[in-house]
């Protein structure tokens, strides 16, 4: 469930002054980095390496972070390269191609509101082999969320819940990725929600409701 922010979002200071084509190669930038920090996150969670080894990555990966220079965003400020309100969170835990977190799912809108594809891999874990439950709440509510912009009605998520059916299983992609990627419908009314792990067979359940 998604509390009521209490303070509203800050512009970034860095938008002013960037043009379209800036802004693309600098999403392009963040998405290429994202992509080679959830590749080194699914690393690390699968690694059965040596404890002198761990010691030594550590190291490496803190002299990486101090590359990271310059000014740093603060809370509630919108990042510069995200388009808010709108559809483009480059660092969403649930669509952000910049996220290490993040699937990250694809969200696209149909006549039932929104439909979003994923596959979980191994750092989303909860039952081995299968997603954590949490991570199936945290889809339907992006989901909830993004059919309510589509439909011109933008509001959070007061209430949400989810009956897990079944197991959602880890890294469902490959020559099957239509088939057996997560998907999700959610309508814009209060009706309840479902997700297909693959045709035919419902992965969780659940009803959610909008405050605006």
């Amino acid at each position: 469930m998604n509390a009521i922010p209490t303070e509203s979002p800050a512009p970034n200071p860095g938008t002013a002054g960037s043009t379209g084509a800036e802004l693309d190669h600098q999403r392009a930038a963040i998405a290429a980095l994202g992509d080679e920090l959830r590749a080194l996150v699914d690393a690390t969670v699968r690694t059965a390496a040596p404890t002198e080894l761990l010691h030594r990555m550590r190291d490496e990966v803190r002299l990486l972070r101090g590359q990271l220079t310059g000014r740093r965003r603060t809370r509630a400020e919108i990042p510069a390269v995200d388009e808010f309100p709108g559809e483009i969170r480059m660092y969403s835990p649930v669509t952000g191609a910049g996220s290490p977190l993040a699937p990250p799912m694809q969200v696209t809108a149909d006549s039932g509101g929104a439909v979003g594809r994923c596959a979980l891999g191994i750092a989303h874990e909860g039952p081995p082999g299968y997603g954590h439950g949490g991570m199936s709440a945290m889809l339907l509510d992006e989901l909830m969320g993004r059919a309510c912009i589509a439909a011109g009605l933008p509001g959070m998520t007061v209430s949400l819940q989810v009956r897990y059916r079944r197991p959602v299983p880890l890294e469902t992609g490959g020559d099957c990725e239509r088939a057996r990627h997560l998907r999700f419908r959610r309508p814009v009314q209060p009706v309840p929600v479902r997700t297909r792990g693959r045709p035919g067979r419902p992965g969780l359940g659940g009803e959610a409701a909008v405050g605006r």
